[in-house]
């Protein structure tokens, strides 16, 4: 049990650490910056030392405030580290779950390996998504320069992730990619994207941007085939429970621009763990 809690105290730590990255990363796509060099300031560009770097903390022991100009630093620092910290943790929970607990040290093989490499997979795609979510929010653009990357990720992934594979004899042995199941993810990611760029094409890009397209592509990769349904259909739902809400309070008008891509993340995030549940219920709910 102990050992157990103490990777989850690491994962949790680990997404804090990297929840604190992705806000800088954030941060110098909105400036063009390299990403390279120490965070600072973006109100008085001062440096920042180590103790203004920790995850949370520094923010709640600051207050809120930076501590050489005292200007005010968004909210959006503790809730990307959070949530990073929380997806890594359902993360990690649902594959442990998946898979009947890590596989034992004392026997570090290729299915330990192999796990250990899906775990990292996701702790990534999650944090890919996590950027484009927040990026998307702000300024109505998926940020190229981390989508293309991951889809290529995603895609050498896909084809060599069942490179090990556990025989019944629980023997290991190296063997070539289920082919069958690449061409689900590859069936999901092109019915996803030739959905969205139909209605980019009809719509002449008035109703979504190409890079939704793009990224309809990417996320039917993550998910396969059925689950990308449950993903478009969640992603559709909150889509328009949101737009209504922001009508009723005239924040928003029928003609006002929103950002679809968190919706599409969102959808993707709740169907990456509960996907199946989602189809089953959904399935048996028409045939009922």
């Amino acid at each position: 049990m102990a050992p157990i809690f103490l990777v989850y105290i690491i994962v949790a730590v680990m997404g804090l650490s990297i929840g604190s990255f992705l806000n800088v990363v954030i941060f110098r796509l909105e400036k063009d910056a390299n990403f390279r060099g120490r965070s600072y300031c973006p109100h008085c560009n001062h440096i920042l030392s180590w103790q203004d770097l920790f995850p949370v903390f520094s923010f709640l022991i600051l207050k809120g405030r930076c501590r050489y100009c005292m200007g005010k630093i968004s909210w959006q620092y503790p809730v990307v580290e959070i949530s990073t910290a929380l997806i890594f943790l359902i993360i990690l929970n649902s594959q442990l779950h998946l898979r009947g607990g890590l596989a034992s040290p004392a026997i570090f093989n290729q299915f330990l390996i192999a796990q250990l490499l899906n775990i990292l997979f996701l702790f990534y795609i999650a944090s890919s998504l996590i950027v484009i979510f927040v990026y998307d929010l702000k300024h109505y653009i998926i940020p190229d320069k981390i989508l293309f990357p991951t889809i290529i990720v995603a895609l050498i992934y896909r084809l060599f992730q069942n490179l090990i594979i556990l025989e019944l004899n629980s023997n290991f042995k190296f063997q070539i990619s289920n082919f069958s199941l690449v061409g689900n993810y590859l069936f999901a990611a092109l019915i996803a994207s030739g959905f969205f760029l139909l209605i980019f094409l009809i719509s002449k890009g008035s109703w979504i941007g190409f890079g939704d397209v793009k990224l309809a592509f990417f996320l039917g990769l993550i998910l396969g085939f059925p689950n990308i349904l449950a993903g478009l259909f969640l992603a559709f739902m909150f889509g328009a429970i949101i737009g209504l809400v922001l009508m009723v309070y005239k924040i928003k008008g029928l003609k006002s621009e929103v950002p679809f891509a968190p919706f599409l993340i969102l959808g993707t995030v709740l169907s990456m763990f509960w996907g199946n549940e989602i189809v089953s219920w959904y399935l048996g709910y028409f045939i009922l």
